[in-house]
């Protein structure tokens, strides 16, 4: 278990020397789901410092602006617009659990096609449930949402009357030996690497995230200019990134639901597979991040 963090991609977890995601591509026991691309994140369960059930958006967990909602008062309290509308919802339809469970929004009842995010999702039927939530993770804290603890969501919630939970089928192919031997020319080639720290390496994926925004290639040789960094440092970035992409021969998933963007049929946004190295999204980052910068977005 890990604490509440936001997911990283792979390939900028390596930029200031920690090389232990080489090791997460291809440990055999490892677990993996879809990741849906559903707003916002819908977080609830029994709050462990009053034992009441609460909803809320991921601001649950923040330090400091915190806004659990306990009654349908609270909601109008801390929410406004499309997000208090959605809350009110959950909280009169999702099921009351003694535990703590995250999940994306992707709509209500009377269509079969919906568009919370990025991603047009269309289902083989009308969806007759109120609400329809794709769950992905679970939390345990003892005391306080603050100190929550992240872990994988081994078992879905039950489909009822009022909501439709969606978690497609997943399938990882053990057999990455091709991965295996990617990783093993990484770890050569960054013994030719000079790292950065914790500062440096943000200021690089700001580069990185404005060159996916503009639609731009990553160029090695302008980034390390512009970051003051080790060309063989972005050189590694972008061996590690087609890492990632090569995953995506090994995944398999088993479902009805279609997906689009725009009116281009595509495939989940990505998947997030965790084992005891570490969990990490597996996305095609210049295509869904390009989209997810520059769409408007309808929830908010």
């Amino acid at each position: 278990m890990t604490k509440n963090t936001h997911l990283e991609h792979p390939e900028d977890t390596i930029l200031t020397g920690d090389l232990s995601v080489l090791d997460w591509f291809v440990e055999g026991d490892s677990r993996i789901s879809a990741k849906i691309d559903g707003a916002p994140a819908i977080v609830w369960g029994r709050n462990p410092a009053t034992g009441k059930f609460f909803v809320g958006t991921k601001s649950v967990f923040n330090k400091k602006l915190i806004k659990i909602n306990e009654s349908h008062k609270d909601i109008d309290t801390n929410h406004s617009g499309n997000v208090a509308t959605i809350l009110h919802k959950c909280f009169a339809y999702l099921p009351r659990t003694d535990y703590i469970i995250q999940g994306d929004y992707i709509g209500c009842s009377g269509s079969d096609t919906f568009c919370p995010n990025t991603i047009t999702y269309i289902f083989p039927e009308i969806v007759t449930q109120k609400i329809i939530i794709a769950p992905h993770t679970g939390y345990t804290a003892e005391k306080d949402l603050r100190d929550a603890v992240a872990h994988p969501l081994i078992t879905t919630p039950n489909d009822n009357k009022n909501v439709l939970f969606v978690k497609p089928d997943v399938i990882l192919d053990y057999d990455r030996e091709d991965i295996t031997n990617y990783c093993k020319f990484a770890r050569q080639l960054s013994t030719m690497v000079s790292f950065v720290n914790d500062k440096e390496a943000t200021k690089i994926k700001k580069v990185i995230n404005s060159c996916i925004r503009n639609g731009e290639d990553i160029d090695e040789d302008r980034i390390a200019k512009d970051c003051e960094c080790d060309i063989n440092l972005i050189r590694l970035w972008k061996l590690v990134e087609s890492i990632k992409l090569d995953m995506f021969a090994y995944i398999n998933t088993d479902d009805e639901i279609q997906c689009y963007i725009k009116d281009e049929k595509t495939d989940h946004e990505g998947y997030v597979m965790t084992n005891r190295f570490g969990s990490y999204k597996i996305i095609h980052r210049d295509m869904f991040s390009y989209y997810n910068f520059i769409l408007e977005k309808v929830w908010s």
